[in-house]
């Protein structure tokens, strides 16, 4: 979840604008080194269903940012043999973002590493909302209709639950963001800006997950000890 542009820029009396442009650095650092990790799937959360309450300018921006972003990292995607996909209400988007989601989806479609996800015109509720229209349009019985079937209708379909959700700025929640697919994912808050996230950051993360004791509602075994 990338959080704190608009706080990163607020602390150099900067416009909001300029906190936004600096996390693209981030992403850029993050999708890198991720991709090196042998990380499966990233998604970063980069605009929600909610972000069109905005002012008009900054999602003006928003959109201008994606773009630009894709025109100028498409050889980065390449060259690290990234595999870029969207999820979210594509269809709600202006035609010229559309059309730059649909060409870096198509340029990298052979790629076989990290499937990188942009989260644009997304949120969890609405993703949930928009599965079970499927399953209605699909005419599945509701006793036919379990977790995995379900999944299937996601945005996210083919692909596994995230192992560890990260956000920035230290705010503690999970803002609408991929509310089906966390059920068992271990959180990991850093105070740290999203314009200031770098690849130190990623790795004290994943240091701090490769720690933890995953159970998925279970318990742990215990030792058996034989003999005395």
């Amino acid at each position: 979840i990338l959080d704190g542009n608009g706080r990163w820029a607020a602390r150099r009396c900067l416009p909001r604008a300029e906190g936004l442009r600096a996390g693209i650095d981030a992403v850029r650092d993050s999708t890198e080194l991720a991709a090196r990790l042998g990380v499966e799937v990233l998604t970063l959360y980069a605009f929600s269903v909610e972000n069109w309450k905005r002012p008009a300018s900054e999602v003006v921006l928003l959109m201008g940012l994606l773009k630009r972003y894709l025109r100028l990292e498409i050889d980065t995607l390449m060259r690290n043999d990234i595999r870029f996909q969207t999820i979210g209400r594509d269809d709600e988007l202006p035609p010229d973002v559309r059309l730059e989601l649909e060409s870096a989806i198509a340029r990298t479609a052979n790629n076989g590493g990290m499937r990188f996800n942009i989260a644009f015109n997304y949120s969890g509720r609405a993703e949930i909302v928009d599965a079970a229209r499927r399953a209605l349009a699909a005419g599945i019985a509701p006793e036919d209709l379990d977790e995995n079937r379900f999944s299937e209708l996601l945005h996210t379909a083919g692909q596994p639950d995230p192992d560890l959700l990260i956000r920035t700025s230290g705010e503690m929640r999970v803002s609408n963001f991929l509310l089906w697919q966390i059920a068992y994912s271990e959180i990991w808050v850093t105070d740290t800006l999203w314009p200031d996230f770098r690849a130190r950051h990623l790795l004290e993360a994943v240091v701090e997950y490769q720690k933890r004791d995953r159970r998925y509602g279970g318990i742990k075994p215990q030792p058996v000890v034989v003999g005395s």
